[in-house]
């Protein structure tokens, strides 16, 4: 089942590619490698605010970190010029979880976004990975997440 196929089975409709906020590009590539942006969590179309450990549950978060996959999948079809098929592997995600000093679950929030990556792109979505606590992200936003994938 082709990349395409796996995302129309689970109901998933890649959506426009966000523009920056600042003064970066969503994505650059060298050689074989794309760096994505961090892309961060939306709801409704408006950064998803919150603070895990405060505001927001664990599984809130699990779906937040979903979400931005998707953005993500989407900046990454586009870095490869619209052909998804071109994804070699996701090589690496790093995860920033707004959350309380004494929060601690960050990584179960981040395998929203792993475990999508692995439904998608199988064996080629397996990746190295970091998750933090932070205290404040951009816009108030509950999750950021950047990825590094290798390409043909």
């Amino acid at each position: 089942m082709s990349f395409y196929e796996k995302l129309k089975a689970l109901n998933i409709e890649l959506p426009a590619v966000a523009t920056p906020a600042a003064a970066y590009v969503m994505f650059a590539q060298s050689g074989n490698t794309i760096f994505l942006s961090g892309h961060i969590a939306k709801k409704h179309g408006k950064p998803w605010v919150g603070q895990l450990g405060k505001n927001m549950t664990t599984e809130e978060g699990k779906i937040a970190a979903r979400g931005v996959a998707i953005d993500l999948i989407a900046t990454l079809q586009a870095a490869c010029g619209g052909d998804l098929n071109r994804v070699k592997r996701i090589v690496k995600v790093m995860s920033l979880v707004n959350s309380t000093g004494d929060y601690t679950e960050q990584h179960l929030v981040t395998n929203g976004a792993s475990e999508l990556f692995g439904e998608i792109f199988g064996e080629q979505g397996k990746h190295a990975r970091s998750a933090f606590g932070v205290a404040q992200i951009p816009l108030g936003a509950c999750v950021e997440i950047e990825l590094i994938a290798e390409v043909n």
